[in-house]
């Protein structure tokens, strides 16, 4: 059960890297406007999706020493 479950972990920690690259590039956008509070949030999402593809990396990592 493990190989399918890292597959898995693989393609979601693919889709995070993904939103994480569109999130980055949207916060950039909005750093120089007046709506920098946009850009500060979108950070923050940013700093979530990285703290969730650690998360990912750890559990696939104990998962593949089972």
């Amino acid at each position: 059960m493990t190989a399918p479950d890292l597959a898995a972990l693989s393609s979601i920690s693919a889709q995070i890297d993904e939103l994480q690259t569109r999130i980055t590039a949207m916060a950039e956008r909005y750093g120089t406007t007046p709506d920098s509070a946009i850009a500060a949030d979108l950070y923050s999402v940013e700093r979530a999706l990285l703290t969730a593809a650690r998360a990912l990396a750890r559990a696939a990592a104990s998962m593949d020493r089972t």
